[in-house]
């Protein structure tokens, strides 16, 4: 099957034009696509990876797949040079050498119904209706606040931390503070606004990863507890769910790779 043929499948699930109204609406960047490889190459198979690392390329070279389905973007920015002595010019030197194409899906993954910032959600024990903070005229959209069975922040926190299968759970406010609804935010995503959001819609906590120190400030002198999370734990697990099912219907043997020293 040829990478277009493969790609064609994954944007029918999460089509990059969630990508490109996202950016449209609310800012930011993204670059979300066929990356890197002839779009007729002939595909043997494709391994999941959250990122493009030496490991996922290792991974897939060992498997016989020519292919990396990725989340982060494998290039985000333009690059001058592709030199083997820097990180990301190793990765990509690497997959070029190797005949390796790598697709990546990101603001899209994010967004969509039963995407990665739904799946958190979902993780972190949501139970009915599910409010998206910056929705999307195509459905979905980027976060997410919901009730969860009333538990204290310290059982909320560490039964989050189980089903992202991490250990690395930063817990800020009183760990006994009831929690009956949250926010959550997969990835970097915990600035003034989704703190203001979360306040106005009852939560007690909110989730995300990479939160700086003045939105930590900003979110406990608000009412609100935080659940910091590690930014690969944050995604890796919506990414798997999504993987288990979306690689059956790819046409290509697929496999999921996982940075465990990343968790």
């Amino acid at each position: 099957m040829k990478l277009r043929e493969v790609y064609e499948r994954i944007d029918a699930r999460y089509p990059k034009r969630l990508s490109d109204d996202y950016v449209a609406r609310y800012g930011g960047h993204d670059n979300s696509g066929i990356l890197l490889m002839d779009a007729d190459a002939e595909i043997a198979g494709a391994l999941f990876s959250l990122d493009l690392s030496l490991g996922a390329i290792a991974a897939a070279k060992e498997k016989g797949m020519n292919l990396i389905v990725t989340h982060h973007p494998a290039i985000f920015f333009p690059v001058a040079n592709i030199r083997t002595d820097d990180a990301l010019g190793a990765r990509l030197h690497a997959c070029l050498r190797a005949g390796i194409g790598v697709v990546s899906m990101h603001l899209n993954l994010d967004c969509a119904v039963g995407g990665i910032d739904e799946h958190l959600a979902r993780a972190a024990g949501a139970v009915g209706e599910i409010g998206i903070g910056e929705p999307l005229p195509a459905g979905g959209g980027y976060g997410r606040f919901y009730a969860v069975e009333p538990s204290p922040l310290s059982a909320f926190a560490a039964k989050l931390g189980e089903a992202l299968g991490t250990r690395r759970v930063f817990v800020y406010g009183d760990p006994d503070t009831k929690i009956s609804r949250a926010a959550s935010f997969c990835g970097a995503g915990l600035d003034g606004s989704a703190i203001a959001a979360a306040k106005s819609r009852g939560s007690q906590a909110v989730v995300s990863a990479d939160i700086k120190h003045n939105f930590i400030c900003d979110a406990l002198e608000s009412g609100l507890c935080v659940v910091q999370l590690t930014h690969y734990a944050s995604e890796n697990y919506g990414f798997r769910k999504i993987y288990q099912s979306l690689g059956a219907e790819l046409g290509v043997p697929c496999a999921f790779y996982q940075d465990a020293q990343m968790l």
